[in-house]
């Protein structure tokens, strides 16, 4: 499957499909490309000194110069005229090109351009290029080689935190190979099926699925270890120990992987391309690190034998987890001395990192989203300063072909037009370039985009259809709006119900909900925090919101089942609710940390990209893991259910059921189980 699959995970087409289809900007582009002369946009060639001053005439000489085998290179091949401006600082050499190009083909035509348009260009005088497509191929060039980086950086992260986890030389490299193998796999099912189910992913999807598939797999795999261990110090045959082990934790993996794998499938409700495409992509990467978790890893673990554990063996005989006297065992007795007092402080501590909201604003302009300026963005910004920020990308009018003078009149008169110019014409339409005042994606751009399709749609008979690159970006902000507003009640309502199938209550996952909501808004406020202070981010954009809650919620709820799941598991085998809990949190509680740690250091190597919105859901949800795992499922959580007592479970009775066992219910109630009652 390696060698034939595919090798890429994002499928062709993806980085540009991301119209909502019902929006004005795809109607406008659908009429545009079937007309005579259409399917094109302007890339600008800028021509400036470094300096600032006005271009000489040596200067002027060498431009003119360019303007022919510029134009050779367009989509026409008809030289182009340099045009400069009034002040003389600024000249422009416009070369339209297919909008249809995209990937390589996009990055290869754009880089011819730029070759072409330095060509004896010396110092001072400097050519950038500018426009959609250059910005495009500057987007591409940020996923050059970063699932390759990624991939490392992660694998390094992981092996780093294994090694420091488990103390041992040798066990470390079996989940990372195994976890590894599943990244791999997953990128070879994702890069075929997606295609063939019509879904597409995009290069931020794909770099996104090696941090869920390392992130859970590695957790399933802590998890796994955690319970071998203790099953390989009550049980001389260590087959037996894996299989009561793989009994013990398979439910709450299957749980809270199928959490995350039907919160993720909340996302094919979604409008935007890009989110069904994240959605698809992540849900098929976490069942392969289920499969790899329960079915490959316990086979790699249990083939070599104890001496794996080297230097540190588990024999039969050692205290259990939650038998030793450990920090999370004295954790527990200070959170079970004072319950009162650790809820309600964790609770502020959360409520205080969630101020950090105030003041936030939401949405990036198309230059905002480097952390690094490319050449598009800093010609762009040359060309401001002699022409109206909008002319790098104008909007483009479609109406009906008797009403376009009417149309071109009224768009003149909308407050922040900058300038109307009559494009191309059919026998059915007319097309009617617009271009703002303002940067496109900027607040006061999209405010004269609403006032000028308001006022077109005003024109009688016109059926007008306002499109272009900038009002593409206002309809997909707006369609974000609509798939957060249709995901995230979605997701709220699966996490809740897969937590009443799996403890049988309801009070429980009101209340283990309402901790990973709390988590939520907690981590953006401290990451907006961080996004002001450290980075200096103008705003977040206008995914990130979406994509960090439903990381945070789906991911963050793996611990509380995790956590709970042993409690109710220990309650059933005879213990009562307040032991029960006690014990669960000097069993797991090494283990959630551990989890969390590398699942945040995980979305934190997203940072390693320079695009802004991967480093604010890295940021977003390695905070919440954080928090979710340093206070609320180990102080908070537990502190909640000493004070609901056995109504946590309510309307079941785990406690009066305890002794018979159950069986089923968490597997059988093996070594652990047993060992626990006999020593009670």
């Amino acid at each position: 499957m390696f060698a034939f699959g595919p090798s890429e995970a994002n499928t062709p087409g993806a980085d540009r499909a991301n119209l909502p289809a019902s929006s004005q900007s795809a109607k406008a582009a659908k009429i545009v490309d079937g007309m005579a002369g259409g399917g094109r946009t302007p890339m600008l060639v800028v021509y400036s000194r470094t300096d600032g001053s006005v271009l000489t005439e040596v200067d002027r000489a060498v431009i003119t110069g360019r303007a022919a085998p510029l134009g050779a290179v367009g989509l026409d091949g008809v030289p182009a005229e340099a045009m400069f401006d009034p002040k003389g600082a600024v000249a422009t050499v416009p070369v339209p090109v297919s909008d249809k190009l995209e990937g390589k083909d996009n990055d290869r035509v754009v880089t011819r351009v730029r070759e072409v348009a330095a060509e004896g260009v010396d110092k001072p005088l400097r050519a950038q290029v500018t426009g959609g497509p250059a910005v495009s191929a500057d987007l591409t060039r940020v996923f050059d080689g970063a699932d390759v980086t990624l991939l490392l950086v992660t694998v390094l992260v992981v092996a780093v935190l294994l090694l420091i986890t488990y103390r041992s030389p040798v066990l470390w490299l079996v989940p990372l190979i195994v976890v590894a193998i599943g990244d791999r796999l997953a990128t070879v099912v994702v890069g075929a099926l997606a295609p063939k189910v019509g879904v597409a992913v995009d290069s931020s999807a794909a770099g996104i699925l090696s941090v869920l598939v390392f992130g859970a797999g590695t957790n399933y795999a802590l998890l796994l270890v955690s319970r071998y261990r203790d099953e390989l110090r009550v049980e001389e045959h260590r087959f037996t120990a894996m299989r009561r082990a793989l009994r013990g934790v398979a439910p709450a993996v299957l749980a809270s992987g199928s959490t995350v794998v039907l919160s993720l499938l909340t996302l094919l409700a979604a409008e935007l391309t890009v989110n069904r495409g994240l959605g698809f992509a992540g849900a098929c990467g976490i069942v392969i690190a289920m499969f790899f978790g329960l079915v490959v890893l316990p086979a790699a673990l249990v083939l070599p034998g104890r001496w794996l554990f080297w230097p540190l063996i588990p024999r039969v005989g050692d205290p259990v987890a939650a038998d030793r006297d450990g920090v999370w065992a004295k954790l527990g007795r200070v959170v079970s001395a004072r319950p009162v007092l650790v809820s309600a402080g964790a609770t502020a501590v959360l409520a205080a990192l969630a101020c950090g909201l105030f003041g936030t604003s939401v949405g990036l302009s198309q230059n905002e989203t480097f952390r690094s300026t490319p050449e598009s963005v800093r010609g762009a910004k040359t060309l401001e300063s002699v022409r109206p920020a909008g002319a790098t990308q104008p909007l483009t009018v479609v109406s009906s072909a008797a009403t376009g003078p009417a149309v071109a009149k009224t768009a003149e008169g909308v407050e922040g037009v900058s300038s109307v110019q009559p494009g191309a014409t059919s026998g059915r339409y007319a097309v009617t370039d617009v271009i703002l005042d303002s940067a496109p994606g900027s607040g006061r751009s999209d405010a004269t985009l609403v006032l000028l399709r308001k006022s077109l749609a005003a024109v009688p008979d016109a059926h007008t259809l306002v499109g272009g690159t900038t009002a593409g970006e206002y309809d997909v902000a707006k369609a974000t709006g609509r798939d957060t507003r249709v995901v995230v009640p979605l997701v709220l309502a699966i996490v809740f119900g897969v937590l009443v199938l799996l403890l049988r209550a309801l009070v429980a996952p009101v209340l283990l909900v309402l901790t990973v909501v709390a988590t939520y808004f907690s981590a953006l406020g401290a990451a907006e925090v961080v996004f002001r202070t450290v980075y200096d981010f103008p705003a977040l954009d206008d995914n990130v919101p979406l994509l960090s809650f439903l990381f945070l919620v789906a991911l963050g709820v793996d611990y509380n089942i995790f956590l709970i799941a042993r409690a109710r598991e220990d309650t059933v085998a005879g213990h009562d609710t307040r032991a029960a809990i006690l014990r669960a949190l000097a069993s797991t509680g090494g283990v959630i940390t551990s989890a969390g740690i590398l699942l945040a250091a995980v979305f934190a190597v997203l940072g390693v990209l320079p695009l802004i919105t991967l480093t604010q859901i890295g940021v977003v949800v390695g905070a919440g893991v954080l928090l979710d795992t340093l206070i609320v499922r180990t102080v908070l959580v537990p502190a909640l259910v000493l004070l609901a007592g056995k109504r946590f479970w309510w309307p079941g009775r785990p406690e009066e059921s305890a002794g018979t066992g159950e069986p089923g219910e968490f597997g059988e109630s093996g070594a652990m189980s047993s060992l626990g009652s006999a020593r009670t």
